[in-house]
C-alpha cells in the first residue's frame, strides 16, 4: 500500500479488503488473492477498459462496472462472484467467442489461455449466437519470432500497447473498426524489435505465439523453475521451462522455452529477445555436451579422481606460471570456489574481461553491454582481471606453462590464432559444459554442469545478488565449477 494514498476499507466478495483511495477494485482484487477475470488490463500496461471482461456487481450502482476502471473508496461494496456479476461475464465472454475459431486441440496456447480457462470457470453456456463465424488471416509471419493468427484475436490490444509504449518500436497496429476490427503489422515495418517475443507473454489467448515453440511440446507437459537469465549483465528473472516428461517431443531438447519471472527492481515483467531466444544455447546442450573426463595426450577417459590427482600433481610443481582464463557465467559460490584453489595452487593471474566475443547491444530498457551475468560476482570475490590481448603476449613469449580455461571459448576471441597460442602452453585443461572450439586444443577436458543444472547466485550489474535453482539433473559425469574446484583444492592440500 502507497504510503502517500489515503487508506480504506472495501468489502470484496464479503471479505473486509485493505485498499487506498481512488485504487482502482482490479488491483485490490489481485493484491489479496481474488481472480477477477479480464483480457485488456495488465499492470504495466494500462486499461483501456475494452474487453468488458472484468465487470463486478457494485452495490449501489445501477448495473454491473468494469473493475479495471473502477476506483474505490471507504465501505464500497463489490462482488466479482455474484449471479448478477457472473451473468454479466458470461455475456462478454460470448461476444469474445462469437467469432473465435474452434482450434484448440491445434492451438499452442492450449493450456494456458485465457478464453478456455474463463469458459470453463465462467462460460459453459448455451449459445445463443449464429453458427457462421467471421473469418480473418492466420498464419501470418510477423517476424522472426512471432506468429500472428487474427482470428484468435480477442482485441484485447495488449501488444499495440507494448509496442507503443515500452519497446516503443510501434510495429503492430489496430486496424478497421467495430467487429472488422483486427491486429496486424504495421505497414512497411516487421514485429523485429529486441523486445518482440514480450507480446507473447501479454497475449492471453492464442493470437500471437512463438515461431520457434510451435507445435514442439504441450504446456502441460513442461516444468517450472525460477532461474536467472545469463543472458547479460541485468539478470533478468526468468522461468525456465523443462520438457524432461515426454522426451521424445521438442526435437528431444531438455529445455522447451525461457519466460520473464516478474521482479520490479530488476525487469519488471520484461526481458529481451537475446535472452528469451539464447535458451538455445542451452536446449541444445544435449547434443554438444562434454560428459565425460578426458586425458586428450594420450587420449583416455579418466575418472574424477585419477584426473584430479594428476592435475594437482601438474599445478603444484608450476602454480606460479597458470593462469586462469574464465567465463562471466561463473556463480559466485564458483568464484569463492576457484579463490581458494588459486591461493592453495599459488595461481594470481586471471583474465575474464568481457571481450568482443561477450560483447554486444544495450539500450535504455534492459539489455546491457556486456553479455555474461557475473562479472561483479567476480570483482566481489576480489579477483582482478587482465586483458586477453596480455594473455596471447604472454603465452607468445612462454612466460605461462598452464592455462587453465573455465567455460570461456578462446577461439572465439583470438580467433585463427588460439592454436598457434594454446600450444604454447605445456599444460591446458578445459572445464564446462559444452566442447566448443577449446574440445580439442586442450590436454585435459572436465565437464562442468550448466546453470540449469545446479543451484547458485549471480550478481548483476547493480550489485544485486538474486538466486537461480536447479531445473535438470546434470548430464554424464559432469560437476559444478565449484565442486571441481574444491575436489582438485584438497588434493593440492
Amino acid at each position: 500500500m502507497s504510503p502517500e494514498k489515503k487508506p480504506c476499507k472495501v468489502n470484496f466478495n464479503g471479505k473486509e479488503l485493505p485498499a487506498y483511495e481512488g485504487q482502482l477494485a482490479i488491483e485490490v482484487a489481485r493484491d489479496n488473492g481474488i481472480d477477477v477475470p479480464h483480457y485488456c488490463y495488465h499492470p504495466a500496461l494500462g486499461n483501456p477498459g475494452n474487453c468488458r471482461m472484468c465487470v463486478v456487481e457494485v452495490q449501489g450502482a445501477p448495473k454491473p462496472m468494469v473493475s479495471c476502471r473502477l476506483p474505490v473508496n471507504e465501505g464500497m461494496v463489490i462482488r466479482s462472484d455474484s449471479e448478477v456479476a457472473r451473468r454479466a461475464q458470461t455475456s462478454s465472454l460470448e461476444f469474445h467467442l462469437v467469432n473465435h475459431p474452434l482450434d484448440c486441440p491445434v492451438c499452442d496456447q492450449s493450456g494456458e489461455c485465457g478464453l478456455q480457462d474463463y469458459y470453463m470457470k465462467n462460460g459453459r453456456y448455451e449459445s445463443q449466437v449464429r453458427k457462421d463465424k467471421v473469418h480473418k488471416r492466420k498464419r501470418i509471419q510477423a517476424g522472426p519470432h512471432v506468429m500472428l493468427d487474427q482470428e484468435r484475436c480477442v482485441m484485447c490490444t495488449r501488444c499495440t500497447r507494448f509496442v507503443d509504449n515500452v519497446s516503443k518500436s510501434h510495429d503492430l497496429g489496430v486496424f478497421q473498426r467495430g467487429h472488422k476490427q483486427f491486429i496486424d503489422v504495421t505497414p512497411g515495418k516487421t514485429l523485429d524489435n529486441p523486445y518482440s517475443g514480450n507480446v507473447v507473454d501479454v497475449c492471453p489467448v492464442g493470437a500471437l505465439t512463438d515461431r520457434d515453440f510451435r507445435f514442439k511440446v504441450r504446456v502441460w507437459y513442461l516444468d517450472k523453475t525460477d532461474s536467472v537469465c545469463p543472458g547479460c549483465a541485468r539478470g533478468c528473472n526468468i522461468s525456465v521451462h523443462t520438457n524432461t516428461k515426454r522426451p521424445w517431443h521438442n526435437g528431444g531438447k531438455r529445455v522447451g522455452r525461457l519466460k520473464p519471472r516478474y521482479n520490479p527492481d530488476v525487469n519488471g515483467y520484461w526481458m529481451c529477445d537475446e535472452g528469451r531466444y539464447g535458451y538455445e544455447s542451452v536446449a541444445g546442450l544435449d547434443l554438444d555436451r562434454l560428459g565425460r573426463v578426458m586425458r586428450l595426450s594420450p587420449r583416455q577417459e579418466l575418472s574424477w579422481d585419477a584426473a584430479l590427482g594428476e592435475l594437482a600433481g601438474k599445478l603444484k610443481a608450476r602454480g606460479a606460471q597458470t593462469a586462469v582464463a574464465a567465463s562471466g557465467m561463473l556463480s559466485n559460490e564458483d568464484w569463492a570456489a576457484l579463490k581458494k584453489l588459486s591461493s592453495a595452487a599459488g595461481i594470481s593471474r586471471f583474465f575474464f574481461a568481457a571481450e568482443p566475443d561477450q560483447v554486444g547491444e544495450q539500450d535504455e530498457l534492459l539489455r546491457r553491454r556486456e553479455k555474461v551475468p557475473n562479472l561483479k560476482g567476480a570483482e566481489a570475490a576480489g579477483f582482478k582481471s587482465e586483458g586477453f590481448d596480455a594473455l596471447s603476449r604472454d603465452l607468445e613469449a612462454g612466460k605461462l606453462r598452464v592455462l587453465y580455461v573455465v567455460e570461456r571459448d578462446l577461439t572465439r576471441v583470438w580467433g585463427d590464432r588460439a592454436k598457434a597460442l594454446l600450444s604454447k602452453a605445456e599444460l591446458v585443461i578445459f572445464q564446462g559444459p559444452r566442447k566448443t572450439g577449446m574440445a580439442d586444443l586442450a590436454h585435459y577436458r572436465l565437464p562442468a554442469t550448466a546453470y540449469v543444472e545446479e543451484d547458485g547466485h549471480f550478481t548483476n550489474f547493480e550489485g544485486k545478488v538474486q538466486r537461480y535453482f536447479q531445473a535438470l539433473k546434470p548430464l554424464g559425469a559432469a560437476r559444478p565449477d565449484w565442486r571441481i574446484f574444491d575436489d582438485l583444492r584438497e588434493r593440492l592440500s
